[in-house]
């Protein structure tokens, strides 16, 4: 059944046209991915399809009554209150206080924050995982996320990702993460040119299915092209556009020539360049026994290791753990407390930092760039700013604008090209690939497989450490720094091969009370928790047994094929929590006991 449904949707921005006639639906248990360029509508669509926004024309249906819960890019600045309280969804009426407040403290301390902590003094990254907590402990029907995996460390997205799969609701997400659209994904759509293609299969099915298409698309521009020739020259044969039998001719041949215009906005793309410098000397940083931390906290303990030229190193870490810090402490910008650094000869770093300090937003794209220069230097000739960052995707007129009003995905493709005007031979890169779409991140991956110097980088995309690092640092907490050959694969593999290699550790159980010691009372919570578990398991059981006799039914596999893995995945939601219930309700129940017997 459909919970959305969107018919001939037109929505237009400062004259650009987003969405031309688009039509599709959302189904319950949808799994559905959104792809395409920065600036193509992605998060527009979001809005749309929430209600924050409304189209210029068309209709947009929602199923009555529907429970929408939504993560939007943009963080509000006036919520008041602790992490949890900010966290805490309206109470539907269906579930109570305590189970939702419960599900809210759970997702707020499995993504890294303190449920107690003041919202107010968040960073905004921090902010954003406390509404991704509230979203998912709403039991939403449909969950819209955008950019979900933003400002999260990998074990808070692989938490999110087991979450999601486990979830019951509809969840329409647009991603950069090639992993969580990879794991999640089961129907993908491509937003482009105002047209929304959607591809019943998985994401990389989709890459496959693309590539025939536009396999495809080019030979018919091919052809196409051959007839806006031919036309070009009957017209520059000196053919009288007035001649009423020559009009029509003229009209088509200008159709053509949009129409070409649209095929080179759709095939242009970012064409990174970078500029080397002489190469540095064989060492670029020997670090021996160093120690640092923030206060009486710990960061780096007696930590050591060597990098050389043409090491491409991932720092990977919990947010919180110090990778910027050590980057500055590799680089020299932090002193360390103990140990001793030492720097390579010949070095020159280039610095992408993750707070963006380098941009002016006051400053349009091309005074960030050029510093009020028309020309800028790159490999030893001139050449035309504008036509430089043309290479960036910033046509002319977006040159001119102001930082200010650039999206995220615009802000990282301009800080490269600022970086790239410079000659290195030591990219440092904190968090390049926030917001950047998944064409620019396979030019970005393709530009440093053939960069000829040394990189540092840190980042949460697990495919972009896999396809460019050749050794991981993953810090590990209390000052721990461990190293691994490879990228996140081949760490998390370790790890993996770490644990099963453990001797098992006994469970210490809690000591029984002896006679005569006082039990803790039951709190009045705990005393309508327990009150409450024959309803709350009767109607498990009875959802349960409609959900069998759905599948039991052979007419359901033919009629609602899509919803039998949502009915599924149900089954087995129930069963867990079924059994979670009865634990708990045995532990009330003997602790209710051993009050009664003291």
């Amino acid at each position: 059944m459909a919970l959305i449904g969107v018919q001939d949707l037109f929505y237009a921005v400062g004259g650009v046209t987003l969405f031309d006639g688009i039509s599709f639906q959302i189904d319950e248990g949808e799994r559905l991915c959104i792809l395409g360029r920065n600036g193509a509508g992605k998060s527009t669509l979001l809005k749309l399809l929430s209600g924050v926004v409304t189209p210029d024309r068309g209709v947009i249906s929602r199923r009555q009554g529907l429970r929408l819960a939504m993560l939007d890019q943009e963080v509000p600045t006036d919520a008041k209150g602790s992490a949890l309280e900010v966290a805490l969804p309206q109470l539907t009426g269906t579930e109570d206080e305590w189970e939702i407040q419960h599900r809210a403290q759970v997702h707020l301390t499995k993504l890294g924050i303190d449920p107690d902590a003041d919202f107010g003094t968040l960073s905004g990254g921090s902010r954003r995982r406390v509404l991704l907590a509230k979203a998912l402990a709403s039991s939403p029907e449909l969950l819209l996320l955008d950019e979900p995996t933003n400002h999260l460390d990998i074990e808070s997205i692989q938490y999110l990702e087991e979450t999601l799969a486990q979830h019951r609701a509809a969840v329409v997400f647009v991603t950069h993460d090639r992993v969580f659209a990879r794991k999640l994904a089961r129907r993908v759509a491509e937003v482009d040119r105002g047209r929304f293609y959607a591809f019943t299969c998985g994401y990389d099915d989709f890459l496959s299915r693309r590539e025939e298409l536009l396999a495809n698309e080019d030979q018919k521009w091919a052809e196409f092209q051959k007839k806006l020739t031919q036309e070009e020259a009957w017209l520059r044969r000196g053919v009288k556009a007035r001649l009423s039998r020559n009009e029509g001719r003229v009209k088509a041949l200008l159709k053509l020539r949009e129409t070409w215009n649209q095929r080179r906005k759709r095939t242009g793309g970012a064409k990174f360049e970078i500029q080397t410098s002489e190469r540095s000397g064989d060492l670029v940083c020997e670090v021996k026994k160093v120690s640092f931390g923030w206060g009486e906290r710990t960061l780096l303990r007696d930590f050591s290791t060597s990098i050389m030229r043409g090491d491409r190193v991932g720092v990977i870490g919990p947010n919180g753990s110090g990778k910027t810090t050590l980057l500055n402490v590799l680089l020299g910008k932090l002193t360390p407390q103990s140990g001793s650094v030492r720097l390579g000869t010949a070095l020159l770093p280039l610095y992408f930092d993750q707070l963006r300090s380098q941009l002016d937003p006051t400053k349009s794209v091309a005074e960030n760039v050029g510093g009020g220069y028309d020309t800028i230097e790159f490999n030893g000739k001139p050449l035309h700013l504008l036509g430089y960052l043309e290479k960036f995707l910033f046509a002319p007129d977006r040159s001119r604008v102001p930082v200010s009003i650039l999206s995220g995905g615009e802000r990282n493709r301009l800080l490269l090209a600022k970086l790239f005007t410079r000659p290195s031979n030591l990219l440092v890169l904190d968090e390049p690939t926030n917001d950047l779409d998944s064409d620019t991140l396979d030019l970005l991956e393709d530009l440093l497989l053939e960069y000829d110097g040394t990189i540092l980088l840190v980042s949460h995309d697990r495919d972009f450490l896999d396809n460019v690092v050749t050794s991981t640092l993953y810090l590990a907490g209390d000052g721990v720094v461990l190293e691994n050959a490879g990228g996140w694969s081949d760490w998390a593999a370790h790890q993996a091969r770490q644990k099963t290699e453990e001797p098992e550790v006994p469970v210490t159980r809690p000591p029984q009370q002896t006679p005569g010691a006082k039990a803790r009372k039951l709190s009045f919570s705990e005393r309508r928790e327990l009150e409450g578990f024959p309803d709350r398991l009767a109607g498990l059981e009875k959802e349960q047994e409609r959900l069998q006799n759905e599948l039991a039914d052979p007419l359901f596999y033919k009629s609602r094929a899509s919803e039998v893995p949502v009915y599924k995945a149900r089954l087995e939601e129930i069963e867990a929590e079924t059994e979670r219930l009865y634990q708990r309700w045995q532990d009330l129940e003997e602790l209710a006991a051993q009050v009664e017997s003291s």
